[in-house]
């Protein structure tokens, strides 16, 4: 057996939480915000007051080179560096910290609040705090009020105060008052409220010789609660230790990322969270797309020696900074969006991976301050590269492989042309003939209700400024969020009905939803031709539109010619590739 690089020490919740607030134990207030909901506090300590496991919580301890470290939470702490970070537990700990003892939380909206548990010390049980907790004296409306007695030598006072008004308030009603058995079960569970503080938490403390790939490791695989912890958990770990300024940033920007400023639009393309922001800011000013990489970087690593040095992590920090202060800016963050918008990626939804966004940001900077490429061609590029790696699922499998790559590749570009023409090269590798003519109609052979094909395609009417099939109106103005209100103005409809086909012999879900059978539809129109067969809703509608609507309607939407008269197969195979030279006329003219 190996070595271990950790010990199993049990630990008190009380000497957890006093060592916390003393600063010995390094838990960063602004590390992640707190994303429990009240109930599920109350279910930790009910579990704790039951007796039940309730996790592990993990430590590492403070490395050598952690001296002079930012100081974490407020100035006053005894200790200002920590002996111990804490790796795993941090919403645990956080959850007691706000019941147990008031403190303020900040909560996944960055808004500060209090956590209120309620207890009723007669019938055992905790309640998520609300009016009638806190007006029906029967109930604690707030747990950390018997803490805070307790800690004022008052527990005494308190409990006799509360049968009090038990006694008052049962008298009042007209009803007995506390019976003997029931102040001796008051006093046992008051006293046993108290003692979650000796509550006994198992705690792996990893030891400083550890260095950051074996702790990022551990960390990976030790299974916490249920929940898989993930390289990004760690790294957001070691930038709240390292500068907590650089962590209110990332989660402010967070929270302003999806506001509209000026004439932008509301950003629906990617909720923002932290990790995402630490990947742009590695990207740009490290060229790195691996995590392992970030915490290394962070940790102060030189990646080509190995060493690990205070004078290379302040560096990399400072450029971690202005990479960051760059990814931050809003400026940047909504002209890139807009890209999105323009190359007909109207959702969030439509776009495969967010890896497509994040990647494509970092592109977007990189071109604009490493290789100042001029704002209209920068914005081409970046259309085209979105229009491609989206549609194609560039960023989809081994991404940090293939980014690493790309990374490597652009270090032999030396200015704004050569990067333009690096990536117009990557695109025509994608966007070949035979892309268009066979791999993209056989992506298009699919059921896959969330295909990169079918977006792309829809992303291309867009595009395209094409109508609604059998209607006047843009699909465009129907994606946009609020353009529908609460009920969608256009609904997915299958050309060759549903019913239809079961009639025709063809039952198997898998070949009616066809991706090839799909288009959009206003809410009207779907109700009209419900499950008509083609011949007939087509010769009807060809009659309301007239033959030059009609047939320009269908060009518009990849129907075959006279498709009501094909077979279902034969028209899939038309369509297919109808919709693909749809693509094609899409890239066409945001190459232009």
């Amino acid at each position: 057996m190996g070595k271990e690089l950790f010990d199993n020490v049990p630990s008190k919740v009380e000497d957890l939480l006093a060592n916390i607030k003393n600063g010995r134990i390094g838990l960063p207030d602004l590390q992640r915000p707190f994303v429990w909901k009240d109930n599920k506090v109350r279910e930790l300590l009910d579990s704790m007051m039951k007796g039940y496991p309730i996790g592990y919580v993990m430590l590492w301890d403070s490395p050598d080179e952690y001296e002079d470290n930012t100081t974490i939470g407020s100035e006053d702490k005894p200790y200002k560096r920590p002996d111990e970070l804490i790796i795993d537990g941090q919403q645990r700990l956080t959850a007691l910290l706000a019941a147990m003892y008031g403190v303020t939380i900040k909560d996944k909206d960055y808004k500060k609040r209090k956590i209120r548990i309620s207890f009723n010390p007669i019938k055992r049980e905790f309640a998520v705090w609300n009016q009638a907790y806190e007006k029906n004296p029967e109930w604690i409306s707030e747990i950390s009020s018997v803490f805070a007695a307790d800690k004022e030598h008052n527990i005494s006072k308190f409990r006799k105060a509360y049968i009090k008004a038990v006694n008052e308030s049962r008298t009042k009603n007209g009803e007995s008052e506390l019976i003997e058995d029931e102040e001796d079960a008051i006093e046992e569970n008051i006293n046993d409220l108290l003692d979650l503080e000796r509550y006994s938490l198992p705690t792996l403390r990893i030891n400083s010789k550890a260095d950051e790939e074996d702790v990022a490791d551990i960390f990976v695989r030790v299974n916490s609660g249920g929940q898989n912890l993930t390289e990004k958990n760690f790294i957001e770990t070691l930038l709240a230790v390292y500068d907590n300024e650089i962590y209110n940033k990332i989660n402010k920007f967070c929270e302003e990322s999806r506001i509209p400023i000026d004439r932008t639009s509301f950003n629906q393309i990617l909720e923002v969270d932290p990790a995402h922001l630490i990947r742009m800011a590695v990207g740009v000013g490290f060229r790195r797309a691996r995590l392992r990489y970030v915490y290394m970087l962070l940790r102060g690593k030189n990646l080509k020696t190995g060493e690990i040095t205070k004078d290379v992590r302040e560096k990399n920090l400072s450029i971690f900074r202005n990479s960051l202060d760059i990814v931050t800016n809003l400026n940047n963050w909504h002209a890139f969006m807009n890209l999105f918008s323009s190359a007909g990626y109207l959702k969030g939804s439509f776009v495969a991976s967010t890896n497509a966004v994040v990647f494509s940001y970092i592109l977007y900077l990189i071109g604009k301050y490493d290789f100042k490429v001029p704002s209209v061609e920068l914005q081409k590029i970046i259309r085209k590269w979105i229009f491609m790696s989206t549609i194609t699922g560039f960023y989809t499998g081994s991404t940090e492989t293939e980014v690493e790559k790309q990374f490597a590749d652009l270090r032999d570009v030396r200015n704004a042309d050569e990067f333009v023409s690096y990536l117009d090269s990557v695109i025509s590798n994608k966007f070949t003939d035979d892309y268009f003519n066979y791999s993209l109609p056989s992506e298009l052979n699919s059921s896959s209700a969330t295909s990169p094909a079918w977006y792309g395609y829809i992303a291309s009417l867009v595009v395209l400024g094409s109508h609604i099939l059998f209607s006047t109106e843009l699909l465009a103005q129907h994606l946009v969020s609020g353009a529908s209100g609460g009920k969608n103005s256009i609904d997915k409809h299958h050309i060759f009905p549903k019913n239809y086909l079961q009639k025709i012999g063809i039952t198997d879900d898998r070949d009616r939803n066809q991706i090839a059978n799909f288009t959009y539809l206003d809410y009207v129109t779907n109700i009209d031709i419900s499950d008509n067969p083609p011949p007939v809703y087509a010769k009807r509608y060809s009659e309301k539109l007239g033959e030059e609507a009609y047939k320009l309607t269908c060009y518009e939407n990849a129907l075959p010619e006279n498709f009501e008269k094909l077979s279902y197969d034969e028209f899939l195979t038309k369509r297919r590739l109808l919709m693909s030279h749809i693509v094609k006329k899409a890239y066409g003219k945001l190459n232009k």
